[in-house]
């Protein structure tokens, strides 16, 4: 179950970050409901779809790398360095809890500006 569930949480990252196909990603990796916990962003399959396809508009040639997948349970953590072209790179945690059949059904995520500037020399990733 944690393999299918990792393997899914970066299959629908990449669809609907890197591809801009958030309703596609939807369609195929997201279960009877979406709970959201990021404030910019409603909660509800619409919502997210809306929010990614105005993104992909205003942001183009935004991709993500995902450095880390950490999965437990029903749980998938992915380590991520967003790359927004016109603003500011980000490094991200994004928690994805998924229901018995292997559907994303809520999500979490804390993002962190890359700034270039640090008091060690270990990078964010």
């Amino acid at each position: 179950m944690t393999g299918r569930n990792k393997a899914n949480a970066i299959a629908f990252y990449k669809l609907m970050f890197d591809a801009c196909r958030p309703r596609e990603a939807i369609e195929h990796y997201v279960g009877d409901t979406y709970i959201q916990h990021n404030p910019h962003v409603a909660d509800g399959k619409e919502a997210f779809i809306a929010y990614f396809e105005r993104m992909a508009i205003e942001h183009p040639g935004k991709s993500v790398t995902i450095k880390r997948a950490i999965a437990e349970g029903n749980l998938v953590a992915l380590h991520c360095h967003q790359i927004w072209p016109d603003g500011d790179d980000y490094a991200g945690i994004d928690i994805f809890r998924f229901d018995k059949h292997g559907k994303i059904v809520e999500h979490w995520d804390v993002l962190q500006p890359i700034t270039g500037h640090s008091a060690n020399d270990n990078g964010l990733f």
